[in-house]
């Protein structure tokens, strides 16, 4: 089994391999700030996993800080804060 980008590694969850998939896009810069991710059934396509999967991943990455949920328009690359660009 295969996931977009790479063979799937047994030891790590496969929605923990997505999070560190779409987090490495968002600290490259392939997704900027204000992106959309694409919808849940797109990424299951690419993915080649499950839904539910694909939401987990999503959660842990709101979770994170990292993108934010808008009901019904999708979900978004959140913008940096400005209180961390100024945190040394």
């Amino acid at each position: 089994m295969t996931m977009s980008g790479g063979p799937i590694r047994r030891a790590v969850y496969v929605y923990l391999q997505v999070v560190h998939r779409i987090a490495e896009q968002i600290r490259t810069g392939r997704l900027p700030a204000g992106a959309r991710l694409p919808a849940e059934l797109d990424l299951t396509d690419q993915y080649g996993i499950a839904v539910n999967t694909i939401r987990r991943a999503i959660r842990d990455l709101r979770n994170q800080g990292l993108v934010i949920t808008v009901p019904i328009k999708g979900t978004f690359v959140r913008a940096e804060r400005p209180e961390d660009e100024s945190a040394d």
